[in-house]
């Protein structure tokens, strides 16, 4: 990518607003292994963020124990993903969206500006960020694009698999 120092270029496009794939966010109690459903993605990021320093217990959770049942089980009603511990949280202002690929296999990270913008690599965010000054004191390191890993087992069983070494291009046939 060119580094240049040009003025970032408006755009016509409305603001990105697509959903992401993740709509319940939750974390494992260190000492019983329950789920426990985590209220917002903030409180989500916050416990991720720092897991290694600060594990998390259910007693985190207002009015809960270990001695409750679980608020959600791991089971193939729903794909799980397990995202990877001290993840740096988002910047404020802006979002980090998760989207599951068609075949399962994976999800994408990209990270909204408060504007609306989608930004998909460090390139982008360093961008971005160096052609505002409104976002004096972020840093590229404060994102990471980063994914959580897809749970196999809990992939629904009619989702046709990629074979690895293949493309989803039609091969075309000749005639003799």
């Amino acid at each position: 990518m060119k580094d240049t120092q040009e003025t970032p270029k408006s755009s016509s496009k409305k603001p990105y607003s697509g959903q992401s794939s993740i709509d319940v966010f939750a974390a494992q109690c260190e000492k019983c292994k329950k789920w426990r459903v985590i209220q917002s993605e903030e409180e989500f990021e916050d416990i991720r963020s720092k897991l290694s320093e600060e594990p998390f217990y259910c007693n985190r959770k207002s009015g809960v124990s270990c001695e409750d049942p679980a608020d959600i089980e791991y089971d193939s009603t729903r794909t799980w993903v397990v995202d990877k511990p001290n993840m740096p949280k988002t910047p404020e202002g802006f979002k980090r969206h998760l989207v599951l690929r068609r075949d399962y296999s994976k999800l994408d990270a990209y990270y909204i500006t408060p504007e609306g913008k989608k930004l998909r690599s460090q390139n982008e965010i360093a961008t971005i960020l160096k052609g505002n000054p409104k976002y004096k004191g972020i840093s590229p390191s404060d994102f990471d694009f980063g994914t959580p890993k897809v749970m196999e087992d809990t992939v629904p069983v009619d989702v046709p698999k990629k074979v690895p070494g293949s493309s989803n291009k039609k091969l075309k046939t000749t005639k003799d």
